[in-house]
C-alpha cells in the first residue's frame, strides 16, 4: 500500500442474506484530500461507509488504514488511531453549554470522558484547546449557549467541533449538510474547507453542489459497485454517471 493513501479497501464485500449490498469495491483515498462517496438511493453508500467505520462486518475483504490491516478492528479502537466518523461518536450534552461540551469532549482524548466530577479547576485546565476549537469552526460567539438553543446548522458544527477534539487524521462525514436550508449548508460546507487543511475527509453526500464545490476525487457507486471515480469535471461528463444518477442535475 502507498503512503501516498491514507485509506484503502480491496474487494470489499457485504452480503446480507443473498443480496450483495458493497460488490468487490476497491476504494482508495489519497491522504490531505476530500473524498466524496456519492451515489443513486440503494447504491450501498451507507453501507460500505458502515464498513468503513467498522459498524459492519465485511462478508469478504479487507481495509487498510495507514497502512494497517483494521478489518477486524473494534470502532473505538480505529477513532484512537485517528480515524473518527463525525456526527456518531459526537459527544453534544444539549443542556450544556457549547463550552462544556468541547470540554467534555477533550476529555475522551485524555481518557477521562466520564468524570463529570472533576473539579472546576480540572476542566478549566481545558479552556485554552477549547477556546482554539470554537475559534476555528466560528462558534466563539456561542461558548456560553445551551446547545438546545443553537440553531440546527450551529448544533451540526457543533457536533463537528466535538469530533475535532478526538484530533481525528482521517474525518469520515456522513451527510454532512443533510435537512439544511442554503445559509447553513454555506456555513457547514465553508467549514468543512477551513477544517481539512490539516486533514484527510471522506464523505457521503447527497448535494451535488456541496460535492463540487469541496471534493478533489469523486467515487460513484451504483449497485454496490464503482461505477466511475475521479474529479468532478471529469465524472460530471461520464454517460453512465449520468444516466445512473446525475441526469439533469449536471446537464443544467
Amino acid at each position: 500500500m502507498s503512503n501516498d493513501f491514507i485509506l484503502e479497501t480491496r474487494n470489499l464485500t457485504r452480503e446480507f442474506k443473498g443480496f450483495v449490498a458493497v460488490n468487490g469495491v476497491n476504494l482508495r483515498v489519497k491522504r490531505g484530500t476530500i473524498h466524496a462517496l456519492i451515489g443513486p438511493n440503494g447504491a450501498g453508500k451507507t453501507t460500505c461507509f458502515n464498513l468503513l467505520t467498522k459498524f459492519l462486518v465485511p462478508t469478504r475483504g479487507r481495509i487498510f488504514y495507514k497502512g494497517a490491516d483494521i478489518t477486524s478492528v473494534k470502532p473505538a479502537a480505529v477513532a484512537r488511531r485517528g480515524m473518527v466518523r463525525s456526527f456518531q461518536i459526537s459527544a453534544v450534552f444539549p443542556h450544556m453549554t457549547v463550552l462544556e461540551n468541547i470540554r467534555v469532549a477533550l476529555q475522551r482524548k485524555l481518557g477521562t470522558s466520564f468524570h463529570f466530577w472533576s473539579s472546576e479547576h480540572t476542566l478549566r485546565s481545558l479552556n485554552d484547546r477549547a477556546h482554539a476549537l470554537l475559534e476555528e469552526v466560528g462558534l466563539r460567539s456561542f461558548a456560553d449557549t445551551l446547545a438546545v438553543e443553537m440553531p440546527y446548522g450551529r448544533k451540526r458544527t457543533l457536533e463537528l467541533a466535538t469530533t475535532l477534539a478526538l484530533d481525528p487524521e482521517l474525518l469520515l462525514l456522513d451527510e454532512p449538510t443533510s435537512g439544511m436550508g442554503h445559509e447553513d449548508i454555506a456555513l457547514v460546507t465553508a467549514l468543512i474547507q477551513r477544517v481539512s487543511a490539516q486533514r484527510t475527509i471522506l464523505m457521503v453526500e447527497h448535494n451535488l453542489s456541496v460535492v463540487s464545490h469541496l471534493s478533489h476525487t469523486i467515487t460513484v457507486l451504483q449497485r454496490g459497485s464503482i461505477l466511475a471515480e475521479g474529479p468532478y469535471e471529469e465524472v460530471s461528463k461520464n454517460p453512465q454517471v449520468r444516466e445512473a444518477y446525475l441526469g439533469a442535475a449536471v446537464a443544467s
